[in-house]
């Protein structure tokens, strides 16, 4: 059995569909040929009976009538054609014989058939001699005070051929058919498995760098066009997924190299003239200690990233109000801000559900963005107010900075993203990595919070947040 699995499992599926339909036809075929056949047997066994029983009753009414085997009977044709009536009394001595060539009484029945067919009626006796195939029925009866015996025979030996020969035809139809099936279900299943070759081969040809091959999708809207349309879609995604990985390596590698040659030129510095020179110790110390404080906040940023994505970034939620938290972090703002005016303009309450160090993290970072790209001297505000479907909190976070062109709104939550011509750091700034927004995008969609944006080139930038209110949604738990 096992071997006859791992044959079976080495066929191609054209070969396995085309032998299963041809096993399924020729199944059908033979069931169809039994009934066909029994149902034929039945009804020539049928007739048969049924023409005897006529030519019975005719001739037992002309008996009780007086009538029977007198010129006016015979007259009247009261036996069906093909039916035979011999008439002998108790001793057998034959007296009426409708046809003389037929084989005598005696050597009809003993050629009697022990076991009749199915389709033989329990009151009548099948015979077969000489290649003949004889029904028959025997009955007693007083005629004019004699006992008579009525002896009435039919022949089917034709039909019994004709049998056999349909027979035959149907056996051949049904292996002729069961060739022509298994033929035409593998060219039938090969040309219906043609787009799953071709998705196969295709699949082979795809390599990380050839990534732009489709499938063709048939015109037909069949499954396997919706299976070659699918497989084209994992491919887009694919190839996107591949170039937004090859852009982060390549950014995250840009972003690491920076640090590390400055840390590698001071390192040099030092070894040279810093042992003697303590205006270089002091500038060398500094400058490295702020590059490994850039590459340390960029590992975070990266790591807490890659949690986001394996979906192990771990979110402790609950009841808080937002008032209280935008008030503290606006106020550690303003302290660390010193070059920028920071204001917290109206701040309505308001209970949300959330996780509280992450909510704070998504606020720092918009405000950190408004104080890199606002100029010293600049304004920041923020202000928060429940939005007039009383089922949300309308936070806003603005400045009046640079701005963002219009064009380049869509892309800032790119990661590693930063629009050079419209988002360049302000005189004074401070560097960033562009992994940011990226973070506080994922946070206000682990929220339900939607962000918009208001901002233009030269007039300042304003992000919206809309929060959801405890009720306007079921808690979740993370």
């Amino acid at each position: 059995m096992t071997k006859l699995d791992g044959r079976t499992a080495k066929l191609r599926i054209s070969t396995k569909i085309a032998c299963l339909y041809g096993a399924i036809l020729f199944v059908m075929l033979c069931v169809m040929s039994f009934v066909t056949g029994l149902g034929i047997y039945f009804s020539y066994y049928n007739q048969a009976e049924h023409e005897m029983q006529l030519s019975i009753r005719n001739v037992m009414r002309h008996m009780d009538d007086g009538t029977a085997f007198t010129r006016e009977f015979w007259f009247n044709e009261p036996i069906m054609p093909g039916v035979i009536l011999r008439v002998t009394d108790m001793s057998g001595q034959l007296l009426i014989d409708t046809d003389s060539h037929y084989p005598a009484i005696d050597d009809v029945n003993a050629n009697v058939v022990q076991h009749k067919p199915l389709w033989a009626s329990d009151h009548m006796q099948v015979s077969k001699l000489h290649n003949m195939v004889i029904y028959h029925a025997k009955i007693d009866t007083v005629y004019h005070g004699e006992v008579l015996q009525l002896h009435f025979y039919r022949t089917i030996t034709a039909d019994e051929s004709f049998l056999r020969h349909l027979q035959l035809l149907v056996l051949l139809g049904t292996v002729l058919s069961f060739i022509l099936a298994l033929f035409a279900g593998y060219f039938v299943s090969s040309r219906i498995l043609r787009p799953i070759r071709t998705l196969t081969q295709t699949a082979r040809k795809i390599e990380v760098e050839k990534m732009d091959r489709r499938i063709p999708v048939p015109a037909s809207h069949d499954e396997l066009s919706e299976l070659a349309d699918t497989f084209n879609h994992m491919l887009d995604r694919l190839q996107a997924g591949f170039k937004q990985q090859q852009r982060f390596v390549s950014d995250a590698s840009h972003e690491l190299r920076t640090p590390v040659t400055v840390i590698l030129g001071y390192s040099d510095l030092l070894s040279r003239w810093g042992r003697t020179d303590k205006e270089v110790l002091d500038e060398g110390i500094a400058s490295i200690r702020s590059e490994a404080e850039d590459m340390q906040q960029l590992i975070e940023k990266l790591l807490f990233l890659a949690r986001a994505d394996q979906k192990r970034q771990v979110l402790h939620k609950e009841n808080i109000e937002l008032s209280e938290l935008v008030a503290d972090v606006l106020k550690k703002t303003q302290l660390v801000a010193k070059n920028h005016t920071v204001e917290l303009k109206e701040n309505e309450p308001g209970e949300i559900y959330a996780d509280p160090v992450t909510i704070r993290q998504m606020i720092r970072i918009f405000l950190q963005n408004s104080e890199k790209y606002t100029p010293q001297g600049g304004h920041i505000w923020a202000s928060s107010r429940r939005a007039p479907d009383g089922q949300h909190m309308l936070l806003e976070l603005a400045d009046d900075g640079i701005g963002i062109a219009k064009e380049n709104q869509a892309k800032i939550f790119e990661r590693f993203y930063r629009v050079d011509s419209s988002r360049t750091k302000a005189e004074g700034g401070v560097s960033g990595t562009g992994l940011g927004l990226s973070i506080a995008q994922w946070i206000a969609e682990q929220h339900d919070i939607k962000i918009s944006i208001e901002s233009d080139l030269g007039q300042g930038t304003k992000f919206i947040l809309s929060i959801p209110l405890v009720g306007a949604a079921e808690p979740e738990t993370v």
